[in-house]
C-alpha cells in the first residue's frame, strides 16, 4: 500500500526560513510542495521520508532565495493489483460503489465487481446481495474490505480557456489517480458480515 520513492529537486529557501536549520527549511519545503499531490505513474505523495542528499545553497541573484538540489525519499500511497485494503463506503449509483479510505477517497467498485447476486435498490441508494436465505446490505459508511484491481492515471495539465475539463457523472472532476476494485471475492465486502 505504500512505497518509498526516491526524488530530486530544486528547493527554494525564502528569506523568512533562515532562522530555520537548513534541515527543517529543506524539509518544510519538501513536505508543502508534495504532500498530498498525486505525481503521474508514481501515486498519492504522503510526506517526506528521509533527505538523502543536499548541496551547497547558492543564494540567486536578486531574489534573496537559497536554491538546494536535494535527493529525497517520500512515503507514497499506491497500492498493487490484488492487494486488499479497507475502506468505507461514501455512496452507491447503479453504476457501483464508491469507496474511501482516511486519506484517499477515489476508489470505485463498478457493479460487474459486486456478487453476482447483488443488485441495486434505487429507493435506498444501496447495494443489496442477497445470497441463499441471506440478505446483506452494503450500506453507507460501512467499513469493507475490498482488492484493487486496476488503476487509472489522468493527466491534470491545464488544457486552455476554450477546452472544457472532463467531469464524472455525478460532475466532479475527474482525479488525477483514480483506484477501481473488487469486492466479489470470498471475504470481501462489509467487514460485518465475515467478522461476525
Amino acid at each position: 500500500m505504500f512505497i518509498l520513492t526516491k526524488l530530486a529537486d530544486l528547493v527554494q529557501i525564502t528569506p523568512s526560513d533562515f532562522k530555520k536549520s537548513s534541515l527543517d527549511a529543506i524539509q518544510d519545503n519538501i513536505n508543502e510542495k508534495y504532500a498530498n499531490k498525486v505525481i503521474q505513474k508514481i501515486g498519492l505523495c504522503i510526506c517526506l521520508w528521509d533527505v538523502t542528499w543536499a548541496s551547497e545553497g547558492l543564494i540567486g541573484h536578486g531574489t534573496g532565495l537559497v536554491n538546494v538540489n536535494v535527493e529525497f525519499r517520500l512515503v507514497v500511497f499506491r497500492p498493487f493489483k490484488g492487494e486488499v485494503l479497507l475502506g468505507r463506503i461514501t455512496s452507491a449509483t447503479q453504476d457501483g460503489i464508491s469507496i474511501r479510505t482516511d486519506f484517499f477517497d477515489d476508489i470505485f467498485v463498478p457493479f460487474t465487481e459486486l456478487p453476482d447476486e447483488a443488485t441495486y435498490e434505487p429507493q435506498e441508494a444501496l447495494w443489496v446481495w442477497r445470497d441463499e436465505d441471506q440478505v446483506m446490505y452494503y450500506d453507507i459508511h460501512e467499513m469493507v474490505r475490498f482488492q484493487i484491481v486496476t488503476e487509472e492515471w489522468h493527466d491534470q495539465t491545464p488544457e486552455g480557456p476554450l477546452n472544457m475539463s472532463e467531469e464524472l457523472p455525478d460532475g466532479r472532476a475527474i482525479s488525477p489517480y483514480r483506484i477501481t476494485a473488487s469486492m466479489k471475492g470470498s471475504g470481501l465486502g462489509c467487514c460485518l458480515w465475515w467478522d461476525e
